[in-house]
């Protein structure tokens, strides 16, 4: 009887010759999984890219593309260079599963196959798949996709980087005040509604958001991943936060709830990205001056009679579908120089 711990998979058995085809994916087949055929490791690939699969159960010797060729092809992509790979094989000698370890794959089985030991290493592999797969949902959980990519590809190391790109702060006018007069349910509820406005609109201009902190958060245009323009891309993502707050605030006050208002703040320039803490806590961040003045930016939003305020380096990237008005000079606490200070003109 099958390990009732042992979830159901989708299995691609790779073989050319049809009788151990045949065979292999009946015994597969009797393990509970469910199994498809391919001759040729070009046929496999095509179907991996095609659709999703737990494991591959692949042969070594095949015309056309081996099974060599295909661990090559699996290790260089992205989306499968973790996909679990068994190779079978009746070739003898150590060189051959060398090679296929160091191309990637998890184990390696002689034909004729002995079946205990296919059914251990077949659910050996899908429980590492299973424990990976649970990482990686768990850091796309507690992170946003782009920082989850960065982390697959380059892997996690304190420290960071030297970046152009783009910082903005958002809160809550009055969150306070707000939170003193409703219930702790409907605050989260709100709260929750805010979030989802704004990740869709910095998301949808190629930003991401590094921090939340209770009504407040940060996100940076240009990294983990570059991105042209992006000071011009963080302004266009605030004028559509604000209109998607206008819209949200109506529907408040129509059902006789609070409104909210937000102010923004923006800076471009150069920074330091990349993840600082303790490996067993960490946080993607961004770190130099540009970072400093968006964070007085939004602060002095209170004050401006601008929603939106952005530094001269944002300005700059800002064409003629986005007019701006040059509010002068501004003397902030902690820089001993003044930033010249610009609003969007709604």
């Amino acid at each position: 009887m099958r390990d009732r711990r042992a979830k159901r998979a989708r299995i691609l058995l790779v073989e050319d010759n049809r009788v151990n085809r045949l065979l292999l994916a009946r015994h597969v087949e009797l393990l509970g999984h469910q199994v498809e055929s391919v001759e040729d490791g070009l046929a496999a690939l095509t179907r991996v890219q095609q659709e999703s699969f737990d494991l591959l159960l692949v042969d070594i010797h095949m015309p056309g593309m081996d099974g060599f060729e295909l661990l090559e092809k699996l290790r260089a992509s992205a989306e499968l260079h973790e996909l679990p790979v068994i190779v079978t094989s009746a070739v003898e000698g150590l060189d051959s599963v060398v090679r296929c370890i160091e191309l990637g794959a998890e184990d390696y089985l002689h034909k004729p196959v002995n079946l205990v030991l296919l059914k251990a290493r077949i659910n050996a592999s899908l429980e590492r798949k299973r424990l990976r797969d649970q990482q990686r949902e768990l850091v796309r959980r507690f992170a946003t996709r782009e920082v989850a990519e960065d982390m697959e590809a380059a892997g996690f190391a304190l420290g960071g980087r030297k970046v152009q790109a783009t910082v903005m702060f958002c809160d809550i006018r009055g969150f306070t005040t707000l939170v003193e007069s409703q219930p702790p349910e409907d605050i989260i509820e709100l709260l929750n509604t805010y979030y989802t406005l704004m990740f869709a609109a910095i998301n949808g201009h190629g930003g991401v958001v590094n921090q939340m902190i209770g009504d407040g958060l940060m996100a940076v245009f240009g990294a983990p991943q570059p991105l042209q323009a992006a000071g011009r891309c963080a302004v266009l993502a605030a004028a559509e936060m604000i209109e998607m707050v206008a819209q949200f605030s109506e529907e408040q006050r129509t059902a006789g709830r609070p409104e909210i208002h937000i102010g923004v703040g923006i800076a471009s320039g150069d920074m330091v990205a990349g993840y600082t803490g303790t490996r067993q806590r960490a946080t993607y961040t961004c770190i130099g001056d540009a970072v400093n003045i968006a964070a007085r930016l939004e602060a002095h939003t209170k004050v401006a009679g601008h929603a939106v305020l952005f530094d001269a380096a944002t300005q700059a990237q800002l064409g003629e579908d986005l007019p701006s008005q040059a509010l002068g000079p501004v003397q902030f606490k902690g820089k001993t120089c003044t930033v010249d200070v610009y609003g969007l003109t709604l």
